[in-house]
């Protein structure tokens, strides 16, 4: 199985990386910074020697950056099984009052990113008839909540594209799904004073999404909601 992640280095990114890497799968992987992309596939490599880990580093807020990543995946592998757009940012903000230029910020990567990179690598996908392509959404995507702004829209865009997604492949074979998870405690969180044992683990995530992709071929989830136990935040 060939598996592509965005935003991997770190995070839901990289807990999902390790699923797939514990079940054999290669992995084919991106972030913004090399540095610390590196790190995440040098620690895959060790944990997980007999699996194949390769990266290619780039800013997938830019057009350009997203299709050269598209097309080093298209040049790695025969085919891509499982597609995990997972790259995303966060600025806290109202409307009327968060920095000039959140809501282009917030588009760039939360949305352009995902839709970039899945329009370059669609091909071989629909040429397979086979596949499965992950968004991560929010529950931001469902509900406005205060400071949420420009990442709220941005969410609720990335959703309106994981459901046209959907309608589209479905006569393709090509499954999708869009994963809208609250709170997880990440690199985020780091100070905020709540507590970790309050927020899901980035390892729920990749657990839910390594399930999804052992269903039946006429099984989809096409939305999946997950929230703390207690509710969220």
């Amino acid at each position: 199985m060939n598996v592509v992640i965005t935003g991997a280095s770190r995070g839901i990114g990289k807990a999902i990386a390790e699923q797939f890497a514990r079940h054999g799968a290669a992995l084919f992987l991106n972030a913004r910074n090399e540095e610390t992309l590196t790190g995440t596939v040098e620690d895959l490599r060790a944990r997980f020697p007999e699996v194949r880990v390769e990266a290619f580093a780039a800013d997938l807020s830019d057009k350009e950056g997203a299709r050269r990543f598209g097309e080093w995946v298209n040049n790695s592998v025969d085919g891509v099984d499982v597609l995990v757009n997972n790259t995303g940012t966060f600025v806290p903000g109202s409307i009327s009052s968060e920095p000039d230029g959140a809501l282009e910020a917030m588009l760039t990567t939360n949305l352009y990113s995902a839709y970039h990179v899945t329009r370059t690598v669609l091909p071989k996908m629909i040429a397979a008839r086979s596949g499965h392509i992950f968004t991560i959404c929010s529950i931001a995507s469902l509900q406005a909540y205060p400071n949420g702004g420009a990442y709220s829209i941005s969410k609720f865009a990335l959703l309106g594209f994981s459901k046209n997604l959907r309608e589209e492949l479905k006569p393709h074979n090509i499954k999708v799904t869009a994963v809208l998870p609250g709170a997880v405690y990440t690199d985020s969180w780091n100070g905020s004073g709540v507590p970790a044992e309050r927020i899901m683990k980035p390892e729920d995530i990749a657990t839910l999404i390594h399930a999804m992709t052992g269903l039946s071929y006429a099984a989809t989830v096409e939305e999946l909601v997950i929230r703390p136990q207690l509710g969220d935040l």
